[in-house]
């Protein structure tokens, strides 16, 4: 058995039935030529026939004297955590969607490993896709990421098993061990780590209790306006997604001396802001989003390795140009700090930083004092064309974690020259969730207008069916 970090255990902690804590991935892809009609079920069939599943996709989660921990399922069944499912028709996008929206609400059997993959098929001109539940207890977004590409090909050709029969070495479960590590194991692995881990508490604890820089453009824990994400939510989930060309970012980011990550969350910003303002609801104050930041980089450790700093979205500012200035000088200003700390205290400074989250959601006062208003991630994904069995993956599109008082969250996943923006959302407080592709095209052609860039049809693209996509070129997939 492996212990969990206290991170990872958090997401066994805090899960309930309105608030599942498991990631996911839509996958989209085209069969390769002349493979006929019967191509899906040939490859569910065989994938069926790989019986053994490698870490982390054979562990389950083990309670221990108050502790969790990872051990290996001795009755690990294939035929539980494959499913095969069909569209019904028409079979369209939304279909799809609608299908996703509902499936990603459901908790999974703790008593078994966290994760399911369905193959689903009857999508227009023969293509299928595959969507991907992993508990984020196990992996967080960037190694799910890493973890689903690297179980593709780079060739047509290529012949690979699926996923869970392949070998990822570096997740922490598959370090075995003969005696589980104890309690006094684990603190004396926090002392030896005390040293960074101390002063990322102290400083997460300041950022609480500290005033906000002149410039008005930081972002610190409790300066979050009210809305309407920050409410309970229910355990239905409702999906859209859209995808665009990262050229256009790139062009953006050019232009106005940001980055990409910058103008994606500027992109947001304006889609937000024009949401909230059709719902009546836009606040004075600007919204203020927690952006999840890897670490992997830092570390050959697995599990979850990230840690978190508070973007001020700038809301408030309806020139879309003045918005994204504003936005990059709140992201600047929390890198800088982060930059300076090693990788433990930047994990530690996050978590605390954040850490007020848990008793609002207990006492409610996270309705209206929110320490932040949703979540938005960036996850970079493969540039190069993959492959599953011969058959071209498309579209990837992620979709993550609402929870009580965060009831929206945003995540983009590059692939190719794609960004694939997911959003993710309790269905009963967020109503009308497609408006936000809507409201994104505009976010993004505002930015390209007031910054002289020309857009075209060619510059927004998808692979998705003809019958999906608009005028503008761009695929609106909602559910």
């Amino acid at each position: 058995m492996h212990a969990l970090s206290p991170t990872d255990s958090a997401f066994l902690w805090m899960e309930t039935r309105n608030q599942p804590m498991h990631v996911a991935g839509l996958n989209i892809y085209t069969p390769p030529k002349g493979s006929g009609p019967d191509y899906v079920g040939r490859l569910v069939a065989e994938w069926g026939k790989s019986l053994k599943a490698f870490s982390p996709f054979n562990q389950h989660a083990v309670m221990r004297m108050g502790l969790w921990y990872w051990d290996e399922d001795k009755d690990f069944e294939i035929d539980y955590h494959l499913r095969h499912v069909a569209l019904p028709q028409p079979g369209r996008i939304r279909e799809l969607l609608a299908m996703v929206s509902r499936v990603h609400g459901n908790l999974m059997d703790r008593n078994r490993p966290l994760w399911e993959m369905y193959v689903i098929e009857g999508l227009p001109g023969g293509r299928f896709a595959t969507f991907t539940k992993i508990h984020h207890a196990l992996v967080d977004g960037v190694s799910g990421a890493k973890m689903m590409a690297q179980s593709l090909s780079l060739t047509a050709k290529e012949q690979k098993p699926p996923v869970w029969a392949q070998e990822f070495p570096k997740h922490p479960s598959s370090k075995r061990s003969q005696v589980a590590p104890g309690l006094m194991d684990q603190l004396a692995n926090v002392a030896r780590a005390g040293r960074d881990i101390l002063p990322g508490i102290g400083s997460g604890l300041w950022d609480i209790v500290r005033s906000g820089t002149d410039d008005g453009a930081s972002a610190l824990p409790f300066d979050a306006p009210p809305t309407p994400f920050n409410v309970e939510i229910s355990g239905s989930r409702r999906f859209a997604s859209q995808s665009y060309s990262l050229s256009r970012f790139k062009r953006i980011g050019e232009a106005a001396g940001a980055t990409i990550n910058d103008v994606t969350l500027a992109v947001c910003a304006g889609a937000l802001r024009k949401y909230l303002e059709a719902q009546k609801a836009l606040p004075k104050k600007p919204l203020i989003a927690m952006v999840p930041m890897s670490l992997h980089g830092e570390t050959d450790a697995g599990g979850n390795q990230v840690t978190l700093l508070l973007a001020n979205l700038a809301t408030h500012i309806a020139d879309p140009v003045k918005r994204l200035k504003h936005i990059v000088k709140s992201t600047t200003e929390a890198k800088t700090r982060l930059r300076t700390m090693p990788r433990l205290q930047k994990m530690a400074h996050g978590i605390t930083s954040i850490s007020p989250i848990g008793a609002g959601m207990v006492t409610g006062t996270s309705k209206k004092h929110p320490p932040f208003n949703l979540v938005i991630s960036n996850v970079p994904g493969p540039k190069d064309t993959l492959y599953l069995n011969g058959a071209r993956l498309d579209e990837v599109y992620p979709a993550s974690i609402p929870t009580h008082y965060l009831a929206l969250n945003i995540t983009i996943s590059g692939y190719g020259d794609n960004l694939g923006f997911g959003y993710i959302a309790c269905r009963r407080s967020v109503p009308a969730l497609q408006r936000m592709l809507d409201y994104t095209d505009s976010s993004i052609q505002e930015l390209e207008a007031a910054l002289n860039i020309s857009s075209s049809i060619n510059t927004t693209i998808t692979t998705a069916a003809p019958s999906t996509r608009t005028k503008k070129g761009a695929a609106k997939h909602s559910a």
